[in-house]
């Protein structure tokens, strides 16, 4: 009998997925679980700002679940598991951004407090969260999106003010992760929010800041 963490370890690395069909994404669907993250390792936080790029070619090869988990601690993770908090600030701790990760299997919601994946929805959305040709081939795409519930007493600039700069600190988490792991990113602002947001079904107070490529570069 397949286990959660094995199924999940598949789905995520797109393996056996057609051999599965019982697992098929949706959002009744169990969490999927993460590989715990790796503690250590990694450049140098100098050698990884060296390395910090832009990139726009993709191979097509798929995340390994563990790099999917480190990439996620790093990009807004729980740091400090006593107090929940993460590896970015955010805007008087409102912890207000989510990140779903699109990729050729479907869209997952990430889950810090368990290091899991929710599942959302089937099949391949990626050329939605982009309006660049390369958004299809990217192993991983994340989108970010803010609750505005969770930004208390802030007016409806402050809220969006402070939303895309609190996606900027993630964004540059994942860049050095990148860096440091010789992966491939590019942190994007061009895309239909409206429509990709009516895709995720996001309610009413949530709205779509950025996106982020993620993958192995071509070549």
């Amino acid at each position: 009998m397949v286990t959660r963490r094995e199924a999940s370890l598949a789905m995520l690395s797109g393996a056996v997925l057609a051999a599965a069909p019982g697992l098929a994404m949706a959002q009744t669907s169990p969490p999927l679980e993460l590989p715990p993250p790796r503690a250590s390792g990694g450049k140098p936080l100098t050698d990884a700002l060296k390395q910090r790029r832009s990139t726009r070619d993709y191979a097509d090869r798929p995340l390994p679940a563990q790099v999917l988990s480190d990439l996620l601690w790093a990009a807004f993770g729980v740091n400090r598991p006593a107090s929940g908090d993460r590896t970015a600030p955010s805007w008087r701790h409102a912890i207000e951004i989510g990140i779903y990760v699109t990729t050729a299997e479907g869209v997952w919601r990430f889950e810090p407090q368990g290091h899991r994946l929710k599942p959302q929805l089937r099949g391949d959305i990626r050329a939605q969260t982009g309006v660049q040709e390369f958004v299809r081939t990217a192993a991983v795409n994340l989108v970010y999106v803010a609750d505005g519930n969770r930004m208390h007493n802030a007016s409806p600039e402050d809220k969006r003010l402070w939303a895309y700069t609190d996606t900027g600190f993630i964004g540059q988490n994942v860049y050095l992760y990148c860096a440091s792991e010789g992966l491939a990113s590019v942190f994007r602002g061009s895309l239909d929010r409206d429509a990709l947001a009516r895709t995720l079904q996001l309610e009413r107070h949530e709205f779509i800041t950025c996106a982020q490529s993620v993958g192995y570069p071509k070549g």
